[in-house]
C-alpha cells in the first residue's frame, strides 16, 4: 500500500503484534500491573479494577468456562448493555481460547433464538432475568447451550441457569486444581483462530455472522497504536455498545496501549458522566453529537439577550480560528485576542460539559454532518470522523487528531497495513488484516461480499488527491427520481440534522416519483422543551409534534435544506411522525441505523398520499 506523503507511524509495532487477543492482554497486565483498568459506577462513585485485578476476575471466570465445557473456538453469547461484567466476559472467553458471540440487549427473543443457534453458542452470559427469559423461551431449540449465566440475578430452581459469581466461584476451584489451565489455552491460540462472530446490524434482512480472527483484532489495535494518536495517559470513556464492532474495538485499544477505560453504557448518564470521569477521548455515533449540538445551540438561542448573542458572537470567532488551524497555522492579532476572549466566556464552558479534558471524540457507525463537526471544532471539541463495516472490524480509515489532518466530511486516511480503491461503479472496496474471513455458514454471502481479495463494502465513496475518502452514500439507497436523476438519501438526511436542531429522523423518498417527499420525526426531548416555550406545556410529544406551530417551524428548516439542495432533490412534501422512530418497533437496527425499505413500506399509504394528485 502506498503510504500518504506527510504520514509517519511506527512499522515495528505492526510487524511485532501479538498472535492473539489472550496473548495481547497477558502481555499488558504484564508490563503495567499496577495501572488502572477498568473504571466503572457503583453509586456516585468510580472504583477501578488495575491490569492484574482484571486479569484476576478474567481468569478465573474462564476458567469456569473451561470447567463448563467450552472449548477452543466454541462460542460463548454475551446479551448484556455496556458494563463491566462484559468486559470481563470477553476478556475470559478470549483466555479460554473461545469465541465471543455478541448480542443485543434489544433483541427480541426470536432475533435472539437465531443468534445464538446460528452461532452454535454453548453459553449465554445473560445480563438480567429479562435477558434470561428471552433464551428461556426458546430453549428446547438450544440442544447446545450447556449453561445461562445470570450477571445480575439468582438462579433459581432452573438447572440450566448459573449466577455470574458462581461462574467465578466455579473457575477458582478449578485453577485452585490447575494452576495454569487458562495459560495453556492462551498458548494454544494462533492468529488465525475465531475471536468473534458479530451479526451485522440487518437493515436489509437477516443478520449474517461475521467470522473475525484473532489477527484482525490485534491488527486493529497495533494500526492504531502504530500512528501514535493514543497513549497510556489517555482516559477512555465508553459507553457504545459492546455488541457493536466500533464498540469492541475500543475495548481493544487499551489492551494494546495501557489506557484507562471508564465503563458505563447508560446513554443517559453519558453527559453528567464526563463532568466526573473527564475522560481525554471518546467514541460515538452522530445521534450523540446532533442531540447534543441540539441541545446547547437551541438552550443558548432561547435565553436571548445577551447571553445568546455573546454565544453567537463567540462561536463565529470559533469557526474563524478552527478555518485558519485547518491550513495548519494558528490565529494571529486581532483574531488571537478575539478567541482568548471568547474562549473565557464561552467555549471554554461548552468544553467543561464534556469534562474539560477531551483531546478528540471519534465518530463512527455512520455519517457525521459536517456543519455539526464544524461546531464542535469551533467549540475547541474536535471530532475525527473514521470508517469501518463490521467485516472489517470496524476501523479501517480515520482521520487524525490534528487540525491540518482533521478533514471535516471526510472518513480520512486508510489504517497503516490496509488498502482502498474505488471500483468503476464508485463502490469502496477495501483489503487488509483486518478483514473478516466471512460470514458463518453462508458461502454465498460471502463470495458477494469478498471477490478477488477485495471487501465490497456497499458504500459509494471518492477520493481527492490527498487521498482523503468521502462516503456519498449506500450503493442500495441511492434512488432514481421519474426524471431520471439519481438522488442520493443518506447525504440529505445528514444534512437536515445539521440545519434542524430538533431533528431526530429524516427519511426521504422518491424513487420513481417525479419529486422528492420526506417522513420527519423529532428529538423527544428537544421537542418537549421547544412546547413549553411555545404555548404547549403538559403536552404530550404527539400533540406537541403535529401542532401547526411545529409544523410551521419544521417548514423554515425544509425551505433551509431546499437552498442546499439542487432542483431534482429538493423536499416538496413532508410529513411529521406522532412518534419518534425505534429499536422496539423494527425501524431501527440496535446500533441505531435507519431500516430505511421497512419504514417506508410501513409508511406507504402516507407517502403515497403525497403523489395522488401525480
Amino acid at each position: 500500500m502506498a503510504r500518504l506523503a506527510d504520514e509517519t507511524y511506527d512499522e515495528t509495532i505492526l510487524q511485532n503484534r501479538a498472535p492473539s487477543v489472550g496473548h495481547l492482554f497477558r502481555d499488558r497486565v504484564a508490563k503495567s500491573p499496577d495501572r488502572d483498568a477498568f473504571l466503572y459506577p457503583d453509586g456516585e462513585q468510580w472504583p477501578s479494577l488495575s491490569w492484574a485485578q482484571t486479569k484476576d476476575r478474567a481468569y478465573a471466570l474462564a476458567a469456569g468456562l473451561i470447567e463448563l465445557g467450552v472449548q477452543p473456538e466454541e462460542r460463548v453469547a454475551l446479551a448484556s448493555s455496556t458494563r463491566l461484567e462484559w468486559v470481563l466476559s470477553d476478556l475470559a472467553v478470549m483466555c479460554a481460547g473461545a469465541a465471543t458471540t455478541t448480542v443485543y440487549p434489544t433483541m427480541l427473543s426470536e432475533d435472539v433464538r437465531f443468534v445464538v443457534t446460528d452461532s452454535d453458542s454453548r453459553v449465554v452470559i445473560a445480563e438480567d432475568q429479562e435477558q434470561v427469559q428471552k433464551v428461556l423461551e426458546h430453549r428446547d431449540q438450544l440442544g447446545g447451550v450447556l449453561k445461562i449465566v445470570v450477571i445480575d440475578g439468582a438462579s433459581g430452581d432452573n438447572q440450566d441457569v448459573i449466577t455470574f459469581a458462581e461462574l467465578e466461584d466455579l473457575g477458582r476451584a478449578r485453577l485452585q486444581a490447575e494452576p495454569g489451565i487458562v495459560d495453556a489455552r492462551i498458548d494454544g491460540l494462533t492468529p488465525e483462530h475465531l475471536a468473534t462472530i458479530i451479526y451485522t446490524s440487518g437493515t436489509t434482512g437477516r443478520p449474517k455472522g461475521v467470522r473475525l480472527p484473532h489477527s484482525a483484532w490485534t491488527y486493529e489495535a497495533a494500526a492504531v497504536d502504530a500512528v501514535q494518536i493514543l497513549s497510556e495517559d489517555d482516559l477512555q470513556y465508553l459507553w457504545l455498545p459492546l455488541a457493536h464492532v466500533f464498540g469492541k474495538l475500543l475495548l481493544m485499544l487499551p489492551l494494546q496501549m495501557g489506557f484507562a477505560t471508564a465503563v458505563d453504557g447508560r446513554v443517559d448518564k453519558i453527559v453528567p458522566n464526563l463532568a466526573v470521569v473527564q475522560p481525554t477521548f471518546m467514541g460515538a455515533a452522530p445521534r450523540i453529537f446532533e442531540k447534543a449540538y441540539g441541545r446547547i445551540t437551541t438552550m443558548m438561542a432561547d435565553g436571548g439577550g445577551i447571553k445568546a448573542k455573546l454565544f453567537t458572537w463567540a462561536s463565529g470567532v470559533g469557526k474563524r480560528v478552527s478555518e485558519v488551524r485547518a491550513t495548519g497555522a494558528e490565529p494571529k492579532g486581532l483574531l488571537a485576542a478575539q478567541y482568548r476572549l471568547a474562549d473565557k466566556l464561552v467555549l471554554s464552558k461548552i468544553r467543561d460539559r464534556f469534562g474539560g479534558r477531551v483531546r478528540f471524540f471519534i465518530s463512527g457507525s455512520a455519517a457525521l454532518n459536517p456543519e455539526i463537526g464544524r461546531w464542535f471544532d469551533a467549540m475547541g471539541l474536535m471530532i475525527i470522523e473514521g470508517y469501518g463495516l463490521t467485516e472489517s472490524s470496524a476501523a479501517s480509515l480515520v482521520n487524525r487528531p490534528e487540525h491540518a489532518k482533521n478533514r471535516i466530511g471526510s472518513i480520512g486516511w486508510p489504517l497503516p497495513g490496509t488498502e482502498v480503491k474505488v471500483a468503476e461503479d464508485g463502490e469502496l472496496l477495501m483489503r487488509g488484516p483486518g478483514i473478516m474471513t466471512g460470514y458463518h455458514d453462508n458461502e454465498e454471502a460471502t463470495g458477494q461480499a469478498l471477490q478477488d481479495g477485495w471487501l465490497h463494502t456497499g458504500d459509494i465513496a471518492e477520493i481527492d488527491e490527498d487521498g482523503y475518502v468521502r462516503i456519498t452514500d449506500r450503493k442500495k439507497d441511492l434512488f432514481k427520481t421519474s426524471g431520471g436523476k439519481y438522488v442520493a438519501p443518506s447525504h440529505i438526511e445528514s444534512m437536515f440534522k445539521g440545519v434542524c436542531p430538533y431533528a431526530s429522523q429524516l427519511i426521504v423518498e422518491g424513487e420513481h416519483r417525479n419529486f422528492v417527499s420526506a417522513l420527519i420525526t423529532l428529538d423527544p426531548d428537544s421537542i418537549t422543551d421547544w412546547g413549553a416555550k411555545n404555548g404547549m406545556a403538559g403536552d404530550s410529544y404527539a400533540q406537541i409534534v403535529t401542532s401547526d406551530k411545529a409544523r410551521e417551524m419544521v417548514q423554515g428548516y425544509v425551505d433551509e435544506l431546499n437552498t442546499r439542495l439542487a432542483r431534482h432533490e429538493q423536499i416538496k412534501k413532508f410529513h411529521i411522525l406522532d412518534h419518534d422512530l425505534s429499536v422496539e418497533e423494527g425501524d431501527l437496527t440496535p446500533s441505531m441505523k435507519l431500516k430505511r425499505k421497512k419504514v417506508t413500506e410501513k409508511y406507504r399509504d402516507k407517502l403515497d398520499e403525497f403523489y395522488a394528485d401525480a
